[in-house]
């Protein structure tokens, strides 16, 4: 398994405010000694709504100046645009969303891009509407199914997260959900720490098993039991030695992708390079 690092992990980032540009971000990735980096679409940044087939070439070329690898591409916009929205407007917007990352992700030549399905609702956002539960089922296999066309034509998966969104709450109806689209291009993007809360992450890798495209990691202490729980890796509740046997035991053998949110941290910027660190000892490099 190789090392990768969230674009949302880097100072600044997550408040719409990065204190480094693209190309320097991903030289501290290299330089923190991870494989790859994980780009993120955004309303505003070095890759929005607006950027071109040029702007992912020339982030391609970077990369490859810089020698680390693109992981695989995020967007934090479908909690403001979502596939589970009372409003059509909203709907098709989120939808036009994923077919752009889906594009965008195939001029990068990375072959997942991660989905949030939707929401009954948004923890932190306590504006936003709250939606049935069979309601956001129904408007998110619809909105998934139509998309999962155009994945196909990319050759991109679409990996939809296990997120804090009180949505496809067991690893039995997210495996279940998957497969009612029954698509090679449909899988999870599996997070680790997201399931601390109501399970063990170890039992969702062997139930979704060859349905997970990507991971991300990150550690969460359960005794806290909300957002102030995720903690740096090694410091939470996560049976990591578990996590490692149950994804080889699936035969993934991809990227673990560090999803450490600076802004519950202090000193962002050495998170990375212990992140880095704590990754060896998970993978048992060290």
């Amino acid at each position: 398994m190789k090392k990768s690092i969230n674009y949302w992990s880097f100072p600044g980032v997550l408040a719409g405010k990065p204190e480094f540009d693209l190309r320097k971000c991903m030289k501290l990735a290299k330089d923190a000694g991870f494989d790859g980096i994980e780009l993120a679409l955004e309303e505003k940044g070095e890759i929005d709504l607006n950027s071109s087939r040029q702007d992912m070439d020339r982030i391609v070329e970077m990369s490859k100046e810089v020698d680390i690898e693109l992981a695989s591409l995020a967007s934090g916009l479908l909690w403001d645009y979502s596939l589970t929205s009372s409003e059509t407007k909203i709907r098709e917007k989120a939808k036009d969303i994923v077919k752009k990352m889906l594009e965008f992700a195939s001029y990068l030549g990375v072959d997942t891009i991660l989905v949030i399905p939707g929401a009954v609702d948004v923890f932190f956002k306590p504006q936003a509407e709250v939606v049935p539960y069979d309601v956001a089922y129904q408007r998110s296999l619809d909105s998934l199914k139509e998309c999962i066309s155009f994945a196909k034509e990319c050759k991109v998966a679409i990996g939809i997260e296990n997120v804090w969104n009180k949505f496809l709450l067991s690893p039995l109806e997210l495996r279940d959900f998957v497969d009612s689209i029954d698509s090679e291009y449909m899988g999870v993007y599996f997070d680790v720490g997201n399931t601390l809360l109501t399970g063990y992450p170890e039992q969702w890798i062997r139930i979704l098993n060859k349905r997970i495209k990507k991971v991300h990691i990150k550690d969460f202490r359960g005794s806290v039991a909300n957002v102030n729980g995720f903690v740096d890796l090694l410091e939470g509740d996560v049976n990591w030695e578990e996590v490692i046997r149950a994804l080889k035991d699936i035969g993934y053998d991809d990227y673990l992708t560090a999803e450490i949110l600076p802004a519950y941290f202090h000193h962002p910027k050495a998170l990375l390079y212990n992140t880095s660190k704590s990754m060896d000892f998970i993978l048992g490099k060290e």
